[in-house]
């Protein structure tokens, strides 16, 4: 407990360093593009799945990313109508069985032209299908943290970061004239940290969920809009 307590005592520049790491870290950049090759004008009567990257595949989306975009596009101004991925799938059975299941956006228009996928389509009132695909990755690592533990007591010193890339996009299909109706792109990139003194302390940048964000506003714009 006394090297803990010394420690404590000499670390003024370590408050410094943990100090400016609260006001500097953990902040998220994010970037949004979108690409339109079609009308849409979506009516509150019409839904949208949201499809992930199958979950079978080895570099699927993360399930926390797709959760997210779809509680941004219920929420807030102008809520967009959903259909679970898992009941769009249910309705489609067997056409969205692994074996059989598009892994690419492109896979989409071979499932259309199956018979009877439209007419399951228009009976569920979906007009539109995002098709999401991307992950988030950690780029870079690195300080140096350490937590002790005796039966006098313990601490945290230190500070470690870690730097994470969101990138995601989203290809829009219309199930009215079974066409692209373009594209939208989200990228966010930050550093998160974790500074101990005595006590850790997490400063979580979430690229991801910027990301999400940026997508999801997007997506209302270009699904809602007459453009």
């Amino acid at each position: 407990m006394l090297s803990v307590v010394r420690a404590f005592k000499a670390q003024p520049r370590f408050v410094l360093v943990t100090t400016i790491v609260l006001l500097l870290g953990g902040c998220a950049s994010a970037r949004v593009e979108q690409s339109r090759t079609a009308t849409t004008g979506m009516t509150t009567e019409e839904s949208l799945v949201i499809l992930s990257r199958a979950s079978y595949n080895e570099r699927e989306t993360e399930e926390s990313f797709t959760d997210c975009l779809s509680d941004e596009l219920r929420g807030g101004k102008r809520p967009i109508r959903l259909m679970s991925e898992a009941e769009f799938k249910d309705q489609l059975y067997p056409w969205f069985e692994p074996r059989t299941a598009p892994d690419s956006s492109d896979d989409l228009a071979r499932l259309f032209a199956q018979p009877g996928v439209q007419q399951r389509i228009d009976e569920n009132n979906v007009r539109f299908i995002a098709w999401i695909d991307g992950d988030t990755i950690t780029t870079d690592r690195g300080g140096s943290f350490s937590c002790t533990v005796s039966t006098v007591g313990g601490g945290c010193f230190g500070v470690t970061y870690w730097e994470e890339d969101a990138s995601y996009e989203a290809a829009i299909w219309d199930l009215q004239n079974l066409t692209t109706a373009g594209e939208i792109s989200a990228d966010a990139s930050g550093t998160s940290y974790i500074a101990g003194l005595v006590l850790p302390i997490p400063i979580m940048a979430r690229p991801g969920n910027a990301a999400c964000k940026g997508l999801a506003l997007q997506l209302k714009e270009f699904l809602q809009s007459d453009g």
